[in-house]
């Protein structure tokens, strides 16, 4: 049974940093691309950063780029996501998840196959 954890989440002042971990189990996700997103109260979930199967390329929108990286280690089936300068708009729900069939970037929450439950990060102005 394959499974995500998040962990690392919390309550954080503004212009602090969270790094979030997401460990994978019942199998390898080193050939697969891997992938951040948050939700916010009332809105939809957004994609926030994404990473290929080796970690040499990766991605990230607009609204963290500068201030978050992912990053990952094959070795431990797991994926990072550094985040710094927190503002209260990065406030929400943070989810990690993994591509079953693609090694490359998407954006789009239909390509991930794999979802973790999520962890909540609060950042207080």
């Amino acid at each position: 049974q394959v499974q995500l954890v998040e962990s690392g989440g919390g309550l954080v002042q503004a212009g602090g940093s969270l790094r979030l971990s997401c460990a994978a189990s019942g199998r390898t996700f080193s050939n697969n691309a891997m992938g951040w997103f948050r939700q916010a109260p009332g809105k939809e979930r957004e994609f926030v950063a994404a990473i290929t199967w080796s970690g040499g390329a990766t991605y990230y929108a607009d609204s963290v780029k500068g201030r978050f990286t992912i990053s990952r280690d094959n070795a431990k089936n797991t994926a990072y996501l550094q985040m710094n300068s927190l503002k209260p708009e990065d406030t929400a729900v943070y989810y990690c998840a993994v591509q079953s069939t693609s090694r490359w970037i998407r954006t789009q929450l239909k390509n991930y196959d794999y979802w973790g439950q999520g962890t909540q990060v609060t950042v207080s102005s």
